[in-house]
Order: structure tokens, then C-alpha cells, then sequence
């Protein structure tokens, strides 16, 4: 209970004031001097110099548009001679910050609503009817089955099934891709970019950019770091993959502009960065159903009046454009702010020299006796001083000569 009282008192009771101490030692003040100079380097080097803290910033709002231009040519038993044009090739026409370009197809040709025989797969191949189900129906399975076990060819029958004939075979992927030729097309990226703080705006296409000169510029990181017209293939040759490996199955390219802006700078230094990269997994061996495909159809009647479709099978690569960055411009706010911050570091410098010269070094000791001291309430060292005084003057009568 004493204990508690006494720690009670000295909570309530006491108070504590900072108290400086010259210590003249050279290991303790080079320290100390260490330490600021690294505060400095910090809050000037990088706060200040790298990061800007005098600066305030502004996220970047974006539009995109896009679009391709080119023609492939393909020759095939199934489609036979076809020339491919843009409306042929990126769907759909317009999407939002990306696009899709077709480079490779499975085409089944001629499909009618009718029954024929499922392909061959774990739960179509039969050898009686028994093994067929009427009225199944399968997430896998092109149709709805009949019940009938039927020749697929001279060699395995299947299950029968009520669906769009022939039905889809998409086992093998044609190598090398359809339209190969998709390297060579070009993409035009228009971009715009706000920031609403500072309400500053600009374009990826330049102020001294004319028509003449988008004609003809193809983007080179080097040479021409800013024309917005890319050749696919180099997009993907610039990210680390081959285009004509990529286009047989499909993937996702990332287009990636920055717009870091320094507005306390002319407008002219505002100016846009791009960088490629692959966004899909790209490790094929160990990834389920890799690329990117979809299907879609194209619907006609034939002479009898009898719908029939052409049923695509896509593969392709979807470029989605990324916009980021930031802009900032000079205020004092976040100045003085940055600046009340590192004056206040500056004291971890005597915080740390305290605890090497109190508790670390070989005189600590003596350096605590210096550091602290302790003083009683000066209310009760002047109530005890008249006894103290009256004491001293007996004590001196009692010492003193007789004849005095």
C-alpha cells in the first residue's frame, strides 16, 4: 500500500522540467551532429528534392479512344480467298479504354437447327442407345440429346444430339495464327487528361503535331517517343513475347501512359510516357484454358428460307489502355507543413545522445547525477527553516566563551 501511495504522490505530485546539460565529449557530439545531418539529408534530399513535399498534387482523369488500321489476306480450304478489314477484325467496333483484334479462328460453316452426332469426348462415346440419356442436358454438350447412339464417323459413334449441325470442333488450334499478318497493323491512341485541382488539361497528341507527320510516325521509344500510332507487333515485342506465339491463342497487353506532371514547370514538360506489359498468366504449361477466345455468330437464310449461321470461334489479343499519374503545383500549406515536420525531427537527435550517454557509456552515472537533479517543494523547506534557524543559534550560545 505504501508503495502504491508513493507512486500516487509522484504521479500527482511531481513535475518534471527539461534541464540542459553541456556535455564536452567528442564521440557524443559528432554523434549528435551525425544524426542531424542525416535528418537534413532526409527531409531536404528526399521530402523536398525527390518527393516534392512543397507541392500539392492532383490524380489524373482520363478518356481514351482508339483505332486500327490495316488488311490481312488468308486463303482457306473452308472460307477460300477473303481479305480482312478492320470491321472484320476488332470487335466489338468501340469499348471503353481497350480494344480486341482477332489474329486467330476456328470457323464452323453452315450450321442449321437439326440433330447429328455430339463430338467425341469421356461421356459422348456410346456403343448402344442404352448409353445415351433422352433429354440430357450438359454444360459441356452442344445440344440436348436424343437418346440415339449415331456413327460420328467409321470409327466411334456418339450420342446423338438436337443442337446447331455440325457441331463445333475446336481440338486443334490452327498454327501458325489465321491472321498472322495482324503484326503489322497499327493502333491510333487518342487520350485526354484533366486535372481538375489545377484545371489543367492536354492530349497525347501534341501541340506540334500535325497530319502530315501521323501519316507516317510509327512510336519508337528512341526516335519517336511520342507519336500515338503503335504497331501491334511491337507492342507486344516491347512487353517480352513474341507476337506470332501470342496470337495463336490470345492474351492481354497492358498500354500503360503516364502523365507525372510538374505544373510550377511549362506545360511543354507535361508530356506522356508509355510502357508495355503482358497482363494475362503467361505461363501456358501450368494455366487451365490459357489465351483469350470467345465465339460469336453470323446469322443468314439460305434459298429455302432456313436459318443458318456461321459460328467463330475467336482467339485474339485485347489491349487495355492504362492511365495513371499525378500532377503537382507549389502551396505553401503543405510547404510549412513538410517544414514544422522536420524541425521536429531534429529532436531524435538529442533523444538518441541521451540514451547513449545514459545508459549505454561507461559513465553513465556520473552523467545522470548531471542530467538530473532534484528539488523539494519550496513551501515546505521555508517552513522548516525557522526551527533549522532557532537550533543553530542555541547550538552557537552553547559553543560560545563564557566571558563573551
Amino acid at each position: 500500500m505504501a508503495g502504491c501511495a508513493a507512486a500516487l504522490s509522484s504521479c500527482f505530485f511531481e513535475y518534471d522540467t527539461p534541464r540542459i546539460v553541456l556535455i564536452r565529449s567528442r564521440k557524443v557530439g559528432l554523434m549528435n551532429r551525425a544524426v542531424q545531418l542525416l535528418i537534413l539529408a532526409y527531409v531536404i534530399g528526399w521530402v523536398f528534392v525527390w518527393e516534392k513535399g512543397y507541392q500539392e498534387t492532383d490524380s489524373v482523369v482520363s478518356s481514351v479512344t482508339t483505332k486500327v488500321k490495316g488488311v490481312a489476306l488468308t486463303n482457306t480450304s473452308g472460307l477460300g480467298l477473303q481479305v480482312w478489314d478492320v470491321a472484320d477484325y476488332v470487335i466489338p467496333p468501340q469499348q471503353e479504354n481497350t480494344l480486341f483484334v482477332m489474329t486467330n479462328i476456328i470457323a464452323t460453316l453452315n450450321q442449321r437447327q437439326s440433330t447429328c452426332a455430339e463430338l467425341p469426348g469421356a461421356k459422348t462415346v456410346c456403343t448402344s442407345d442404352d448409353n445415351c440419356t433422352f433429354g440430357s442436358i450438359d454444360v459441356h454438350l452442344s445440344g440436348v440429346t436424343t437418346g440415339k447412339c449415331v456413327h460420328y464417323n467409321a470409327h466411334v459413334k456418339t450420342c446423338e444430339v438436337l443442337a446447331w449441325c455440325p457441331v463445333e470442333n475446336d481440338t486443334y488450334v490452327p498454327r501458325p495464327a489465321f491472321l498472322r499478318a495482324a503484326e503489322n497493323f497499327t493502333l491510333l491512341i487518342k487520350n485526354h487528361i484533366w486535372y481538375p485541382k489545377f484545371n489543367f488539361t492536354k492530349r497525347n497528341i501534341l501541340p506540334n503535331t500535325n497530319a502530315t507527320y501521323l501519316k507516317s510516325c510509327i512510336y519508337d521509344a528512341k526516335t519517336n517517343p511520342f507519336c500515338p500510332i503503335f504497331r501491334l507487333g511491337q507492342i507486344v515485342e516491347s512487353a517480352g513475347h513474341s507476337f506470332q506465339h501470342v496470337a495463336v491463342e490470345g492474351g492481354i497487353m497492358g498500354i500503360q501512359i503516364n502523365w507525372d506532371c510538374n505544373l510550377d514547370r511549362s506545360a511543354s514538360h507535361c508530356v506522356p510516357k508509355y510502357s508495355f506489359r503482358r497482363l494475362d498468366n503467361q505461363d501456358s504449361d501450368h494455366t487451365v484454358s490459357p489465351g483469350y477466345n470467345f465465339r460469336f455468330a453470323k446469322y443468314y437464310k439460305d434459298a429455302n428460307g432456313t436459318e443458318v449461321r456461321t459460328l467463330i470461334k475467336a482467339y485474339g489479343i485485347r489491349f487495355d489502355v492504362i492511365i495513371f499519374g499525378k500532377a503537382g503545383k507549389f502551396n505553401i500549406i503543405p510547404t510549412m507543413i513538410n517544414i514544422g515536420s522536420g524541425l521536429a525531427l531534429l529532436g531524435v537527435a538529442t533523444v538518441l545522445c541521451d540514451i547513449i550517454v545514459l545508459y549505454l557509456m561507461k559513465k553513465r552515472f556520473y552523467y545522470r547525477e548531471k542530467k538530473y537533479k532534484y528539488v523539494e517543494d519550496y513551501d515546505q523547506v521555508n517552513l522548516s527553516l525557522p526551527n533549522l534557524t532557532g537550533e543553530m543559534s542555541r547550538d552557537r550560545l552553547l559553543l560560545s566563551p563564557l566571558g563573551s
